[in-house]
């Protein structure tokens, strides 16, 4: 019996050993083949083009100027030429008002005696042209002296208005136009009116009236106003997608290729950087340097890659 449980030891032994061997064989195979082929990867040349960094910001559609049309007697709203959204102009009837007097007497007075041509009717005319963006009577409300009727918002008063944290405001000065970008695409060229001559006191902003052209622009659009911050020629620049940093972004790298098959870490400084492109400082590289855009991220300092068309 001893013998043949020393037998049996010694098998298992042998057994383990071998699947041992095997599967030791196997993780060197896999990291042979992956040292032989790489890790797959994209590149780029660098790029050597002018670079303007941009200030994005907000400007919103706004009519400064709005005119109240109110009644100018006490009576009833006999006839309202007019609805929310319709373009009016200038001198245009509105509302006509007929007086609470002459509703209850109605033409007693003329049928006594023509004369005096009493009608107790007045017309309610638009003293400028716009957009009616209130509506507050329609026909058979009683209105006293004086109530509003509507609100015109003053068609030549359309501008956007820019808010410009004070801070930035360097970067307007000696600046006549700017350019907006609407939500749906347009773009349109500004020209900087005026400068309102005070500041929010929460965000400290100041409020730029930009004017452009008509363009049947609603109010409260928001579009987006670029100012340049900075602009250089001939930046040596390369993707967003090629620059990796550390996870409290203090370092900035990339990898380089040195051969056909070899990715090296170098380390840069950043510069200008755009929406799509980064500019790099230093060090300095050549125009025919290859640089990983894709498949570099984690790589170590030293790395066996395949470039991938």
């Amino acid at each position: 019996m001893p013998y043949f449980k020393k037998h049996i030891l010694f098998l298992l032994l042998a057994t383990t050993y071998l699947a041992s061997c095997k599967s030791g064989g196997e993780e060197k195979k896999a990291e042979e083949t992956t040292a032989s082929t790489g890790t797959p990867v994209t590149v780029t040349t660098i790029n050597t083009d002018p670079l303007t960094e941009y200030i994005e910001l907000n400007a919103t559609s706004t009519f400064l100027q709005k005119s109240y049309v109110k009644a100018n007697v006490n009576g009833y709203v006999q006839t309202a030429n007019t609805q929310p959204g319709k373009y009016v102009t200038a001198g245009q009837t509105l509302f006509v008002i007929k007086t609470k007097e002459a509703q209850n007497i109605g033409n007693a007075v003329n049928n006594i005696d023509p004369s005096f041509r009493f009608s107790g009717v007045n017309n309610i005319k638009a003293n400028t042209t716009g957009y009616i963006t209130q509506l507050n009577h329609q026909v058979g409300d009683y209105v006293q002296d004086g109530e509003q009727l509507a609100v015109i918002s003053d068609a030549s008063s359309f501008a956007f208005l820019l808010n410009l944290p004070f801070e930035l405001r360097s970067y307007l000065n000696n600046k006549k136009t700017v350019e907006l970008l609407l939500p749906d695409g347009t773009k349109l060229t500004g020209t900087i009116a005026a400068t309102m001559p005070s500041v929010d006191p929460a965000s400290q902003t100041q409020s730029i009236v930009i004017k452009v052209p008509a363009n049947n622009i609603p109010e409260n659009l928001i579009a987006k106003v670029k100012l340049v911050k900075s602009q250089k020629a001939d930046v040596v620049a390369v993707p967003k997608s090629a620059i990796l940093t550390n996870d409290i972004q203090s370092d900035y790298w990339v990898m380089k290729m040195i051969d056909s098959n070899t990715a090296v870490k170098v380390v840069i400084k950043k510069g200008l950087e755009t929406k799509d492109m980064v500019a790099i400082d230093s060090p300095t590289f050549a125009p025919t340097d290859r640089i990983l855009v894709t498949g570099n991220y984690g790589l170590p300092d030293t790395a066996k890659v395949k470039i991938e068309q």
